[in-house]
């Protein structure tokens, strides 16, 4: 595999967007955390194209996931600081140090033998750089879900998890009998037993080695797609959801849940 001639281009490009004399007045406009945003955005887009197995999906969005960072890589640039190269030089190094048993005399035979080494490696590397806990490093600007579920990855490491899947199911039962017990106590209260219940949720994801947030984009997907097929069939009875009762909606809604049965569920 050679690099991509390419690359070039994009970075002149990305240069001369943010040219103080003849560049783009947005892209002038924009700092690292004005970016942000749209960085995080793009990944999830990535990821939604991966979960569609849409491959021109795919290739569109991780390009404009590459511009984000070559975004981020020229403002740097242009304060003094790292470039692009210094960026895919540092992942390069990291990649080869965290596969030892490729690129170096290391002898791993698994994928779940290289996930522990992986950890262990990363784990080092934060103890090199000062962490004084287990769960330093886990991103704040992280998904809430995604976040909850490697912050009790890192817990669970130290040996802070139930053996068992059963008493998760017995902690979501006592979430929700606390939550049930705030209804009465004002927002603040219900907000925060209403995250200790999904906390507990998102452990017991962790636990059935599925990913939470994925889990969540299948689910809203399929009330997206099955809502919208009440629509179309209120619509061929001339009616609107507003204009229609909620038995009348419910009665679609279970039509749209068999008739994807009959189908073959949908991802």
């Amino acid at each position: 595999m050679t690099a991509s001639p390419d690359l070039d281009p994009l970075l002149a490009i990305m240069a001369r967007l943010r040219d103080p004399r003849a560049g783009c007045p947005w892209d002038l406009a924009q700092s690292f955390k004005t970016i942000a945003p749209y960085t995080i955005e793009e990944a999830y887009e990535v990821a939604e194209a991966c979960e569609t197995g849409d491959p021109a999906a795919l290739k569109d969005e991780l390009g404009d996931l590459l511009f984000q960072v070559v975004f981020h890589a020229r403002m740097s640039e242009e304060a003094g600081g790292f470039a692009f190269n210094d960026v895919a030089k540092a992942i390069a190094d990291k990649m080869v140090r965290r596969h030892p048993h490729v690129f170096g005399e290391a002898e791993i035979a698994t994928a779940a033998a290289q996930t522990l080494a992986w950890e262990e490696q990363k784990a080092a590397e934060r103890s090199a750089q000062g962490a004084a806990s287990a769960l330093d490093g886990v991103g704040v600007g992280l998904p809430a879900l995604t976040r909850a579920a490697k912050l009790q990855r890192r817990a669970a490491r130290v040996g802070f998890d139930w053996p068992e899947v059963a008493p998760i199911f017995a902690k979501i039962d006592e979430e929700i009998a606390e939550l049930r017990g705030a209804m009465s106590e004002g927002a603040e209260r219900i907000e925060d037993e209403l995250g200790d219940l999904l906390f507990a949720v998102v452990n017991l994801a962790r636990r059935l080695e599925t990913d939470p947030e994925q889990a969540l984009r299948r689910a809203c997907r399929k009330f997206e797609r099955r809502f919208r097929r009440v629509e179309e069939r209120l619509a061929a009875l001339g009616k609107t959801p507003g204009a229609a009762t909620l038995d009348e909606m419910e009665a679609q809604w279970q039509w749209a849940k068999a008739e994807e049965r009959n189908m073959g569920e949908k991802p």
